[in-house]
């Protein structure tokens, strides 16, 4: 099978930096399935694992973590899926990626592919939508209901991938009043069009941003990226007895400076389920499936940005450049090897 790989950490100059290779077909185990892969799309974590986690001596490292496709064979213990079904997921990180024409990935981390999306608009939404409803509903445990809450929630770096389906499910599925952050005229239109109450710029000081729309604290905020550089402001910002949760990776923070508010502090990782095998893994399965019933049924959309043609080493380098410019907003797909 055709891939896309890498044998060591190089920067994206680097012709080696990732590599079209071709690779045995890989074999599902009991509880997997044969994907086919018809699209992909990119995330930060692609570029994060790229950058630093090294292969095995004289292995390729195929990355990728977001995809839709089509079964093509299942394990003797699967039940959720037969061959022939069309899929969305987001795989694993301790397995190979979905940069590849075939992949196996566990059933129960797997969804069936929204029926109203081509495979492309499908491979966008897989990981953002699972961190993003992970975040909302079991880190911050807001309530799944649309009944007005008379609370707020704030969303640090709404424009990006994980903040433009966070936006969507918050303003869809709860009483929530939506603020994103977004710093440039076009992510902040992309905001609003996702359905945000208000959109501030997270590159003025967050709490005058927030006074500036008659708010004066903020219930529940997600910070998505760049904590380090907003935690001060973040403190000011939230309530007391608020909560907060985060998905980067902040280099320091004086966490003790939310003890006084008694704020609670929540990760969220998507990946946690799968790495350690946990008993609920199927929750997974259960939640792409609902994200495509929304979708389908118009709730929500998918949040293709931007399409950089077929699935090869020099688009997926663009991508890779995009993302880590900071500069994207909703997701990169890539389509067809």
């Amino acid at each position: 099978m055709k891939a896309v790989a890498y044998y060591k950490n190089l920067p994206l100059d680097q012709a080696e930096s990732l590599q079209d290779i071709t690779l045995p077909d890989p074999t599902p185990g009991e509880h997997d399935v044969l994907v086919e892969v018809k699209a992909v799309s990119v995330n930060p974590v692609d570029t994060k694992i790229r950058a630093n986690v090294a292969p095995d001596a004289g292995q390729a490292k195929v990355i990728g973590w977001d995809a839709a496709g089509v079964v093509q064979a299942v394990g003797a213990a699967v039940t959720l899926f037969k061959p022939g079904d069309e899929v969305f997921y987001a795989g694993a990180l301790t397995r190979a990626g979905s940069n590849s024409e075939l992949q196996i990935v566990d059933e129960r981390i797997v969804g069936h592919k929204p029926k109203s999306l081509d495979f492309a608009q499908a491979a966008a939404l897989p990981l953002t939508s699972i961190t993003a409803w992970e975040l909302l509903f079991d880190r911050l445990q807001v309530i799944d209901s649309n009944q007005p809450a008379g609370k707020t929630l704030l969303i640090i770096g709404a424009a990006g991938g994980v903040g433009s389906i966070m936006t969507q499910l918050a303003r869809q599925l709860t009483g929530l009043t939506v603020i994103g952050t977004a710093s440039r005229p076009e992510t902040q239109d992309w905001v609003r069009q996702l359905g945000a109450h208000h959109v501030i710029d997270h590159t003025q000081p967050l709490a005058a941003e927030l006074k500036r729309i008659g708010i004066a604290q903020v219930d529940y905020i997600a910070s998505l990226t760049h904590t380090d550089d907003h935690f001060e402001q973040i403190v000011e910002a939230i309530a007391p007895q608020g909560k907060l949760a985060l998905i980067d990776d902040p280099q320091l923070f004086d966490w003790r400076k939310l003890k006084r508010k008694s704020v609670s502090l929540h990760w969220e990782f998507m990946y946690t389920r799968s790495m350690f095998n946990t008993p609920d893994q199927i929750k997974q399965h259960q939640l792409l499936n609902a994200v495509a019933d929304l979708v389908d049924a118009g709730t929500v959309r998918t949040t293709l940005a931007d399409h950089f043609g077929t699935i090869n080493a020099a688009n997926l380098k663009k991508a890779h450049a995009l993302l880590e410019s900071h500069k994207a907003r909703g997701k990169i797909v890539l389509e067809g090897f």
